[in-house]
């Protein structure tokens, strides 16, 4: 058993910890982002590892920084054997790396180096990638750039989205970080450094990134749908009832056809792009729940021809 402290912040990071408890580690201490304003009353919310971690009877820790000497003097009193940091948000300084006795272990969702950064499930669909892994690494000052303990590959299908790649890579991840610190207590666990080639940095994704641009091809519109689904969600503007309304595209399909970029080619909502086509599957209108695109077009009139964005 090993005296833990763990460190992360969305329901990405929930099944690690549930699965290092049940494994029977003393997680000592859980770290996670301070309570976020969210929901339309803006109502100050603690993140899905802080209340996990609170009705497991864990203490929780939520400072803003960790490079202060008070933050510092409180992690080095919890005497962890180590730190396990998944999604937690923050860089973690030297200092802080030194404190654990066996180190800090940090899940990845990337086959590394490829995808270093905030957002590596989205940028890997985004760019097409046909495969990306669960990582655990032995951790550094540097951004995802320590040596990799364990690895297990996720094939990314053709028409997956981010979500439903997040929870593949969470699931199974949580499970890898069990078996690298079962391997760590019987001393056997060893660590292979990242190649220098190939490394790409999974940028944050950013609001003005979410608008569909259909002169590009089908395949990246499609990737890009996919991509950002369901969080933010890829968008377009139509017009409805004589106003210019956001539609989300949860998800969609590669389709055959072509036309004039942004514009409807039939009466289910099949779009030319610069080239090919995409069909239009799940798709949101603003305020509203997601639906089929053919439920939403038994109320709303966009027949071929229609022009959807610009």
């Amino acid at each position: 058993m090993l005296r833990i402290v763990f460190m992360g912040t969305p329901e990405f990071s929930v099944p690690s910890l549930a699965d290092l408890i049940a494994a029977g580690h003393d997680v000592t201490a859980v770290y996670s982002q301070p309570p976020r304003p969210a929901g339309r009353g803006l109502t100050e919310t603690k993140s899905p590892v802080h209340k996990f971690a609170e009705a497991s009877g864990i203490p929780v820790y939520t400072p803003k920084s960790l490079r202060t000497a008070e933050a510092l003097d409180i992690f080095r009193s919890h005497a962890a054997d180590v730190a396990v940091v998944v999604a937690y948000g923050l860089l973690l300084p030297q200092a802080i790396l030194d404190a654990p006795r066996a180190g800090c272990f940090n899940l990845h969702a990337s086959l590394l180096p490829r995808w270093r950064g905030a957002a590596p499930i989205q940028r890997a669909i985004m760019a097409g990638d046909t495969e990306t892994a669960a990582m655990v690494m032995r951790m550094e000052a540097g951004l995802d750039t320590g040596p990799v303990c364990l690895a297990e590959r996720v094939s990314i299908t053709a028409d997956m989205t981010a979500g439903e790649l997040h929870d593949i890579v969470s699931t199974q991840g949580a499970g890898l970080l069990v078996r690298a610190l079962a391997a760590l207590e019987r001393d056997s666990l060893s660590a292979t450094p990242q190649p220098d080639v190939g490394v790409t940095y999974a940028a944050k994704i950013e609001k003005a990134e979410a608008r569909i641009d259909f002169t590009k091809t089908a395949a990246e519109v499609h990737n890009h749908i996919r991509g950002l689904s369901p969080f933010p969600g890829a968008w377009f503007e139509a017009e409805i009832d004589g106003k210019r309304e956001r539609i989300k595209v949860l998800r969609c399909t590669l389709a055959a056809g072509a036309g004039t970029p942004g514009h409807a080619i039939d009466d289910v909502l099949t779009i030319a792009c610069g080239s090919g086509a995409v069909r239009l599957v799940t798709v949101q209108r603003a305020g509203k729940k997601a639906m089929p695109a053919a439920e939403m077009l038994r109320g709303v009139k966009l027949p071929a021809g229609s022009k959807i964005g610009g």
